[in-house]
């Protein structure tokens, strides 16, 4: 081989590497935060979850390649939601996804620069997470499940199944739902408009919910209206299994509470909210910043019956509520 076609060869490889090494470089792997008031194991939440991962991968994020996640579970304490937040803060994740209002608050507190959106959030704006909907402002942006003027809606639904109730009570954890006044407000309206007297049912243990169940029980004419709040999520199978007890015609806000025994149930469907976050996280990592993705709100409502806990309850559910629902369990 002539020396002039050696260098052209063994320069032209040499100029390959550079190449070469740059085709087999592994992908950049992005790092994003989870905290959630649940329980690693509650059925909902892995749900949930494989919602928001299942979305992420088809839209090219698969975990271990380009993406990782950070979980913290509070598994019901809000105590311990500032401790795993300034955790999940302190790994410098890409983004951050927070589980209800609590964890999103909590995360708030310690970052005010990595990109934390949300999902089932009832009020962000009373709770300090956007300036406005359409222009959130800072570094949080996500997805309401329910807006308060469903709680009307609540009432009307009990009036209609149950037409002998005189008083309701509105089951909540001021803790945990700090927004809670956006529901009162549209359930005392509507009860009033009913002659309905409206009654709080606030409560803060598994104990006080069964002392504000049974009070309500306790007297002829009751119903029960259970919001969205994440102590009530966390608590379904005792507050079901009460109200029943109790035979209190009671309300829930997602379909999941009728599943596990519930009466009846009128709002949207969460899994729906878990794949728009993940639809944000995607575009936050491709460079979107939270202040220009407007907050979403819901757009379908979902009415669920189950006529098997209302037999147990003798109620005889309106063919024209069977009519309407969504979901029916006989």
């Amino acid at each position: 081989m002539r020396r002039r076609d050696f260098i052209k060869l063994t320069g032209g490889a040499v100029a390959a590497w550079p190449l070469a090494a740059h085709a087999q470089r592994p992908e950049q792997v992005r790092r994003v935060g989870v905290l959630s008031l649940q329980a690693e194991d509650d059925p909902l939440q892995q749900a949930w979850d494989t919602a928001f991962r299942r979305r992420l991968n088809e839209l090219g994020w698969v975990d271990g390649r380009n993406i990782h996640f950070d979980y913290r579970w509070a598994a019901g304490s809000v105590d311990r939601l500032p401790a795993f937040a300034k955790e999940l803060v302190a790994l410098s994740p890409d983004a951050l996804l927070g589980v209800t209002t609590p964890p999103t608050a909590a995360l708030q507190h310690e970052t005010k620069t990595i990109p934390i959106i949300f999902a089932v959030v009832s009020d962000p704006i009373g709770s300090g997470f956007v300036a406005s909907l359409s222009n959130p402002g800072g570094n949080i942006t996500g997805f309401i499940n329910i807006e308060g003027s469903v709680a009307g809606k609540w009432v009307e639904l009990i009036h209609e199944v149950a037409p002998r109730v005189s008083r309701v009570g509105i089951l909540y954890n001021p803790d945990t739902a700090p927004y809670a006044r956006i529901y009162i407000e549209a359930f005392q309206t509507a009860a009033s408009a009913l002659a309905i007297s409206p009654l709080d049912a606030s409560v803060r243990t598994a104990a006080e919910i069964e002392a504000a169940i049974t009070k309500l029980g306790g007297e002829a004419g009751s119903g029960l209206v259970v919001i969205p709040d994440t102590f009530n999520v966390v608590n379904r199978q005792t507050i079901i299994a009460l109200a029943n007890r109790y035979r209190l015609p009671a309300i829930y806000p997602f379909g999941f509470f009728v599943s596990e025994g519930g009466l009846m149930s009128y709002g949207i469907d969460n899994i729906d909210l878990f794949r728009g976050a993940a639809a944000y996280i995607d575009r936050v990592l491709k460079g979107a910043k939270p202040s220009e993705l407007a907050v979403q709100l819901p757009t379908k409502f979902e009415l669920f019956v189950n006529r098997k806990t209302a037999k147990v309850l003798d109620i005889t559910v309106p063919g024209t509520v069977i009519a309407r629902a969504d979901e029916v369990i006989e």
